[in-house]
């Protein structure tokens, strides 16, 4: 497959800090990119040198002629008007859109129809803006899409969504995320970009993981804390449900030798004994609560326990009320009606989405060491220095005053000084914002060993499966509902929701005699275009049968067939609604 872009020994610094060095790598047609590297270590540099937005220092970059791009990175503004403006401006009527059903999935699956397509932009937040940016870039026919974090104003419902649109799509991709299940799920490549380089993987989350920990091992790496931290994720991506991740395509026995002495991430058993000894049998109950988040209700007349070591993730919808939930738990707010119930020992932490006043005059150590010097996290004992530097700052960083830090480093700040605390019930609200994952899989690993209770707002899917033993929900019905399906029922559930809520569409039908000629002709363009598929199917599927002994061919016609398969989907949901056109 040709390259829709490359990158030739490409060089780009900052000040006197070089992000990328001599780089050269390329985006071939239809292939999907996820961008993985610590915060501030050249990610978003190298979006934007691809897409054309920032010029190398040094080198070349060369696109294919008519290169149909769109490119949504967090530095992206809107134009002034409306939703309808900036999604769907090339269309002069509701209707010519709401005739292609590309389109109005993007719209429905964005959430744009809820906010309301003539609401001015200048009034929404920065999430809606963010979705509406993503909208514009999607609706069109394109290349090569190029996002920054896409994922991050999204709840899971969302995130499943956008995942299964891009799959859908034959379209180039490049993404920067931080979202696991969304990198293993999407990605087909993975770039690792660290010190100026950009090391690329075959494979998703999964297989990059993998590979970090095999180059660690064969290194013989100094950096035994990471190599173990790799090592450990490995260990939870092989023993967890097969759907968690693609399948590795490296040697069986590698891997198997890889994990073979790294213990389960956590031994429940163990710490729920160890949670009941300090928090009693009470933690946090709710007796018969009402509770409404403006005029939403958030619990109604609900009764809801909360014992010693769960480990809870809490999903809904955005606006379902999980925050204002959180708020009550955490006792920063009183129910309408009914009580709510804490233990007698315990000691309550809650990282909300707002940042807390930090002590401005300060260092990054000062602030942490000002809660305490050491702390205990279960069989871990640390010091405020380490628990910062497992937290993602480093010894140098650990002197910069409060004042200088960045919105995504307070947060971590905020969290160091929660769990310096030592306390034994942990109550986050959208704890990954603005965390890479070197310092997501680091969270996890305190959380693996915490012996206390968890709830867990997140819309990362693959925190909450990680780190929670269980999932409730809220529906906007008024009630907390155990799941326990987990994430997987969260989605079935909500799709049956809005299935049975959505109004029956309409047939529809030919304007004039020039659509219904139209139409026809697409259709045999859509049948023609479905026989070289099967064609192509038909070929590649005796190929495979041919090169059996030969595993690098294998890899490389199964990822055709994949492609294939894909393609041949689309064309067929086209050619069905075409053809109720011409009916």
């Amino acid at each position: 497959m040709a390259n829709l872009i490359n990158l030739e020994s490409v060089s780009k610094s900052y000040g006197v800090k070089p992000l990328l060095d001599n780089v050269s790598l390329g985006v071939a047609e239809g292939e999907r990119i996820g961008v993985v590297g610590l915060n501030g270590g050249g990610k978003t540099t190298l979006l934007e040198v691809l897409a054309g937005i920032a010029e190398p220092d040094s080198g070349r970059v060369s696109r294919v002629r008519d290169l149909r791009m769109a490119v949504v990175t967090q530095r992206t503004q809107l134009p002034a008007g409306t939703v309808r403006d900036a999604v769907l401006s090339h269309y002069s009527a509701d209707h010519e859109w709401a005739a292609d059903a590309r389109v109005r999935s993007i719209v429905d699956g964005l959430g744009l129809t809820a906010l309301g397509l003539d609401s001015p932009t200048a009034n929404l937040s920065g999430g809606e803006r963010r979705r509406i940016a993503l909208a514009a870039a999607l609706v069109g026919e394109l290349d090569l899409i190029v996002l920054d974090e896409p994922t991050n104003h999204l709840d899971i419902e969302g995130v499943r969504w956008l995942a299964d649109h891009l799959l859908a799509r034959r379209t180039a991709l490049v993404v920067v995320t931080h979202d696991r299940w969304f990198l293993d799920t999407v990605c087909g490549r993975t770039w690792e970009v660290a010190n100026g380089d950009v090391e690329q993987y075959e494979g998703g989350y999964a297989d990059w993981i993998f590979a970090r920990a095999e180059r660690a091992r064969l290194a013989a790496s100094a950096e035994e804390k990471r190599r173990n931290l790799a090592r450990k994720e490995l260990a939870w991506l092989q023993r967890g449900a097969k759907a968690r991740t693609s399948k590795p395509r490296y040697r069986v026995e590698a891997a198997e030798a890889l994990i073979a002495d790294v213990p389960q991430p956590r031994d429940s058993v163990e710490l729920l004994s160890f949670a009941r000894r300090r928090l009693g049998k009470t933690v946090l109950e709710l007796e018969d609560v009402t509770l409404h988040a403006g005029d939403k209700p958030v619990l109604d007349q609900v009764t809801w326990r909360i014992g010693p070591g769960d480990r809870i993730g809490l999903v809904g919808v955005n606006g379902s009320g999980k925050t204002t939930l959180l708020k009550l738990l955490a006792g920063e707010s009183s129910p309408e009606s009914g009580r709510r119930v804490e233990g007698k020992t315990v000691r309550l932490a809650h990282l909300s989405q707002e940042l807390e006043e930090l002590p401005g005059q300060l260092r990054v150590l000062e602030a942490v060491e000002e809660i305490s010097g050491r702390v205990v996290l279960g069989k871990q004992e640390m010091s405020a220095s380490q628990l910062a530097e497992r937290l993602g700052f480093p010894a140098a960083r650990q002197w910069t005053p409060v004042d200088d830090l960045s919105g995504g480093e307070r947060r971590r700040l905020q969290l160091a000084r929660l769990l310096m605390g030592e306390p034994n019930v942990l109550l986050l609200d959208e704890p990954t914002n603005d965390l890479d994952i070197d310092t997501l899989q680091q969270l996890e690993d305190l959380l693996d060993s915490w012996p206390g209770t968890l709830v867990v707002v997140s819309h990362d899917r693959y925190l909450v499966e990680r780190v929670c033993d269980g999932v409730y929900a809220l529906f906007g019905d008024g009630r907390v509902m155990h799941l326990p399906g987990g994430i997987d029922e969260y989605l079935t559930r909500r799709a049956r929701a809005v299935q049975a809520i959505a109004p029956a569409p309409a047939p529809a039908r030919s304007s004039s005699a020039a659509e219904h000629r139209a139409a026809m002709k697409e259709l045999g363009r859509l049948e023609r275009r479905l026989d070289q598929l099967s064609q192509r199917e038909t070929q590649l599927h005796e190929q495979l049968a041919a090169n059996a002994t030969n595993p690098d061919k294998l890899v490389e016609l199964n990822a055709e067939l994949k492609n294939v398969l894909v393609e041949k989907d689309d064309v067929e949901a086209r050619w069905l609604e075409t053809s109720e056109l011409v009916d």
